[in-house]
């Protein structure tokens, strides 16, 4: 039942509540970005969601678009501005994703959207993350976040999926509150952000 219908269901009021309370705090981060990082102010990048269906996700701009001599783009951390690394570790850079709740395109737990390309490089377990729709958080997020390894990683969003219920859900909002709070996981060990993954070698 939860799974089915009131998972959306509350999805949708939570989105649409957090949004209009939380839309002074769009408009001053919107500012802040388009005054120190120029435009877009919402970054955009196409993601696969529930079914593998493409869908295109919002996320505040935390990176300048510089490039070396030759016109291509410098790597993660060399564009990651101060400011981006303040909103990335607040996660205020994820409030636009909140539009996608409400499209329906994420829901508020779930495993985390990754890129499109990754798609061929899961194996038959890893590819069971999406059979729900993507969430802002999930229990990767609470269990280490960028700190833990991609295996690691795709054997909690599985687990989320094997066992959706709304305490659960309620339990990874409450530990995630926390591990946002204390900042941990932001950065993997060996990049600014995540490091590529590469498929089961």
């Amino acid at each position: 039942m939860y799974r089915k219908c009131l998972k959306r269901w509350i999805d949708f009021m939570l989105s649409f509540v957090a949004i209009v309370i939380l839309s002074p705090i769009f408009l001053i981060i919107s500012i802040l970005v388009r005054k120190k990082l120029g435009k877009p102010v919402i970054f955009k990048q196409k993601r696969p969601g529930k079914d593998e269906k493409i869908f295109e996700m919002y996320k505040f701009r935390t990176m300048t678009d510089a490039k070396d001599a030759k016109g291509n783009l410098l790597s993660d951390e060399e564009r990651l501005t101060s400011f981006g690394r303040k909103l990335r570790s607040t996660s205020l850079d994820e409030l636009p994703e909140l539009i996608n709740i409400l499209k329906g395109d994420m829901s508020i737990v779930g495993p985390r959207p990754l890129l499109v390309k990754y798609l061929p490089l899961y194996n038959k377990r890893q590819r069971r993350r999406h059979r729900v729709r993507p969430g802002i958080t999930g229990l990767a997020q609470v269990h280490g976040r960028n700190a833990i390894s991609w295996e690691e990683k795709f054997e909690w969003d599985v687990r989320y999926v094997e066992n959706i219920s709304f305490i659960g859900d309620l339990k990874i909002l409450l530990q995630t509150l926390k591990t946002v709070l204390a900042r941990e996981g932001i950065n993997s060990e060996t990049s600014a952000t995540m490091e590529e993954f590469r498929g089961n070698l």
